[in-house]
């Protein structure tokens, strides 16, 4: 009797000449999953839940869906329940990587959400397997675990385990996505891309050549000195051990190439011993990632195609699920594939940018279009920019991210900023941060080096008291928390000489034409008038004699102080930065909060606010007001109890986790704006293309990232319209009307909406 032929995957030949072997595709997403997880010793793991990932796939039933019956069948559950026969405790862990790899990681017990709980699926009754199975899957007696570094925080032995979970997870689905793309190609008579990145010793060199640029320089000023001085002495840090590092550098120190410096010496040093193999610098926020890796890619010149931005403007809460599984591969596979690509980048570059939402998020995540790129952090030197700026109510989860980065995948974390916040243990911080090296020289002597400004209070400042500050000086920048706060104080001098605007309703695009022509006017001496929300602050290279900043943490008062006399070049005593309270725009309560622990260091280090001292001392005020009361609201959700509460039964509710980790609470919702020629051109030719991956990055510039509710307006409305619906369904949406977008503002708030939606928007 002859053995019935299984398979994966099918084509629209019906004589299956051509169609994928199941056993074929089991192996070899079981070789690649090993292979991915090989560098956190976690092979094993990897090997086997790809060997049963599509074990579901050996009935009579899931055959006939690929011969094209309309009767769908569940083929992840029959791996998952097999996984838990034969390993109790360890299987029960992988069957949530088996049984999500296309939906996701599920909850364990907890009902609430569209997926059903692993406990159901490890009871739901499913089809008979051909026991041919067993013939063609060679499963071992027993698992080998990683034996992992324990946390020397109490409680984290579950949020150890959950989290190399989703590692293995991220292992399943590349591996799963990579054999089924590399099919499909195959159908086509075409081989897999090849990614041809340049070494990171071929990289370090470009970089060098970059920076000896600079060297030549050094000898002109006292402060391009310095900066050389804080970039060799970075470099020379690089042979320590990998683990945690600090780089306290103030702004002008030039800690953007140092830190990266340092990290392509380190990777390379480590390359062998610790896998060290890319680089991935985390921005804070979305409006300056253009920015940075703009200065990275002019460092590499004509290898900068190895660095790749990634922060997911578009389709970013959507899961592109590969229905190619459950039935014959679509003939239309590129322009499947270029949307897998958009929606699961997999992080294989050696230099990644990437923004704090896309890194966090993902390491929390539990759809496989997020957690795919994650077991490419491992092996990685992570570049933490402006660590400060880390969200207050999840930080507790965020640091045990990063300490088991470090501690169990062979990670080097650096937090780079010049507000080092207070984590480390030595600081008094529960659970902190352990064995953090500085890799800066001396950072108490170089914020007394690179001081270049003062800080005044001036207390309360009404909008007619600030309009007149504006009017007194020829240049000026003046930053507020809110966006109709500064577009109110922009239409109040719209008239003077020199006045602009910026804000997060206009595209990136604009903000940088707006910027090139504020650094033009600064340099000629011009009159420019500059009112700005915090945006400004993160890392935007500006130099204005004369700075005010509406009441904020100090750590953000430091960044607009770093917009100050930045380059050194005028008198202390004429480089001041006012700080003001707005009677008219109160603060929200968060950062009045925040504005009352400035004010608290405010009485003992009034003669220099910005010092090491001053900055850890605020930073362990707004600690101990967010540990004192019942609730830790340092984990405001409660995400490291999740964890800690599910561990002895590894019930993980991973749903609930994702749905907790959220680091921008109000969703916001990408707008493409046809602001130019080339914006056109773009939109057109997606109307045309197959493959849209390098379209929609390059239409990053032209977005504007719009509240739920005003995007609803607009929506309703028909002041937007959605891109070729038919063949991206909702991803991309335009602005059809172009009067609600002006030169001066951008994208116009007057709708109730926007306002009711407006929270501080940075």
């Amino acid at each position: 009797m002859a053995t019935t032929t299984y398979f994966a995957h099918s084509s629209p030949n019906p004589d299956k000449s051509d169609w994928q072997s199941l056993s074929s595709h089991l192996q070899g997403v079981a070789a690649l999953a090993s292979q991915y997880a090989s560098i956190f010793n976690a092979s094993d793991m990897a090997h086997i839940v790809g060997l049963v990932h599509d074990l579901g796939k050996y009935t009579a039933k899931f055959q006939a869906r690929l011969a094209g019956s309309p009767d769908k069948t569940d083929h992840a559950t029959a791996g998952a329940q097999e996984l838990f026969k034969r390993y109790p405790q360890i299987g029960k862990l992988l069957a949530y990587a088996v049984a999500g790899h296309h939906a996701g990681l599920s909850n364990g017990i907890d009902e609430g959400h569209e997926r059903t709980t692993l406990e159901s699926r490890l009871e739901k009754k499913i089809d008979a397997l051909d026991m041919v199975w067993q013939s063609e899957i060679n499963l071992p007696s027993a698992i080998i675990m990683p034996q992992l570094v324990p946390s020397h925080a109490q409680s984290r032995e579950g949020f150890q385990y959950a989290f190399l979970l989703r590692m293995v997870f991220s292992c399943l689905i590349d591996a799963d996505r990579t054999d089924t793309n590399c099919y499909a190609l195959s159908l086509k008579g075409k081989q897999p891309p090849k990614n041809e990145y340049p070494s990171l010793d071929t990289l370090r060199a470009k970089l060098d050549v970059h920076l000896n640029s600079f060297a030549s320089k050094a000898a002109t000023s006292e402060l391009n000195q310095l900066r050389h001085s804080i970039l060799t002495h970075a470099r020379a840090q690089a042979a320590l051990p990998p683990g945690l590092f600090s780089m306290t550098v103030p702004t002008g120190g030039g800690k953007t190439l140092s830190s990266m410096a340092f990290a392509l010496d380190h990777a390379l040093v480590h390359a062998e011993s610790h896998n060290l193999r890319r680089v991935i610098y985390v921005i804070p926020f979305t409006s300056i990632i253009e920015q940075n890796a703009k200065v990275f890619k002019d460092a590499f010149g004509e290898l900068s195609d190895a660095v790749v931005e990634h922060h997911s403007a578009f389709d970013r809460e959507k899961d592109v699920r590969d229905k190619a599984s459950e039935k014959s591969i679509p003939k239309t596979k590129a322009d499947y594939t270029d949307k897998l690509r958009i929606a699961m980048e997999s992080w294989d570059a050696p230099i990644i940018v990437t923004t704090a939402v896309q890194f966090f998020e993902s390491l929390f995540a539990d759809r496989p279009s997020a957690c795919r790129k994650l077991h490419n952090i491992t092996g990685s030197v992570i570049i933490l920019d402006e660590a400060q700026t880390l969200p207050l109510t999840l930080l507790r989860p965020v640091m045990a991210a990063i300490d088991e980065l470090a501690r169990n995948y062979r990670c080097t974390v650096v937090l780079c900023t010049a507000t080092q916040p207070a984590l480390l243990r030595e600081h008094g911080f529960h659970n902190g941060l352990e064995n953090v090296r500085e890799i800066a020289p001396d950072p108490a002597n170089l914020f007394v080096k690179l001081k270049r400004t003062q800080i005044q209070n001036l207390g309360v400042q009404t909008d007619e008291q600030l309009v007149a500050h504006l009017r007194e000086h020829s240049q000026v920048l003046m930053i507020v928390n809110n966006r109709r706060h500064a577009r109110s104080l922009y239409d109040a001098i719209s008239s003077e000489s020199g006045a602009y605007h910026l804000s997060t309703l206009m595209i990136a695009k604009h903000r940088s034409t707006v910027l090139n022509e504020v650094r033009k006017k600064l340099l000629s001496g011009e009159p420019c008038k500059l009112i700005s929300t915090s945006l400004i602050e993160a890392g935007v290279d500006v130099d204005f004699p004369r700075v005010y900043r509406a009441e904020t943490g100090l750590d953000s008062i430091a960044q607009a102080a770093g917009r100050c006399n930045r380059e050194g070049k005028r008198p202390l005593s004429e480089s001041i930065v006012s700080v003001f309270e707005s009677p008219d725009w109160p603060a929200p309560p968060e950062l009045a909060q925040l504005s009352g622990n400035m004010r608290m260091v405010l009485r003992t280090h009034a003669g220099d606010l910005l010092a090491p001292e001053a900055m850890q001392l605020y930073f362990k005020h707004v600690y101990s007001g967010k540990t004192s009361g019942a609730k830790d609201e340092l984990d405001s959700k409660g995400i490291l109890k999740m964890h800690s509460d599910h561990a002895n039964k590894l019930t993980f509710p991973f749903q609930n986790i994702a749905r907790a980790f959220t680091m921008i609470d109000s969703h916001l919702l990408p707008v493409i704006v046809p602001y130019d020629k080339e914006a056109e051109r773009l939109i057109n030719d997606l109307g045309f293309a197959d493959s849209v991956g390098s379209i929609a990055r390059s239409l990053q510039p032209y977005l504007v990232q719009v509240p739920k509710a005003g995007f609803d307006a607009l929506r309703s409305v028909g002041a937007i319209g959605c891109i070729e619906p038919q063949k991206f369904g909702d991803q991309f949406w335009m602005l059809e009307n172009m009067d609600l977008y002006s030169d001066e503002a951008g994208l116009s708030w007057e709708n109730p909406s926007f306002i009711r939606a407006e929270k501080i928007v940075t």
